[in-house]
């Protein structure tokens, strides 16, 4: 029995050109989006023990394990992820703000 699309395969050279279409970029390619619209950096001392932390709300719950590992690199202080915001051991809203910047943070507020 014959193969319906040998007639096919004949025809195929008698179709115009499609338009070309550019590979799907691949996970290292594609755009990292770290933060939201604006990152609010502020102190805050209440429910913590009477310790001062520094808490950076705004980043983009995919990449909040991995930035808050930069933080604690960079800053030389401890840190946890708690309720969609990076905790940082410290009065560090300053040193925060500048490492935040230098990572392509547009917004940057410093809460009070």
């Amino acid at each position: 029995m014959a193969n319906p699309f040998d007639k096919l395969a004949a025809l195929r050279d008698q179709l115009p050109p499609g338009e070309a279409k550019a590979p799907a970029p691949t996970k290292a390619e594609r755009p990292r989006k770290l933060f939201l619209d604006k990152v609010v950096v502020r102190k805050e001392r209440k429910g913590h023990g009477g310790k001062t932390v520094t808490l950076i709300a705004g980043i983009a719950p995919a990449f909040l394990d991995e930035l808050c590992s930069e933080l604690k690199r960079a800053l030389g202080c401890g840190a946890r992820v708690e309720d969609g915001a990076v905790v940082l051991q410290g009065e560090l809203v300053e040193r925060a703000v500048a490492f935040l910047e230098g990572k392509g943070a547009a917004r940057v507020i410093r809460g009070g």
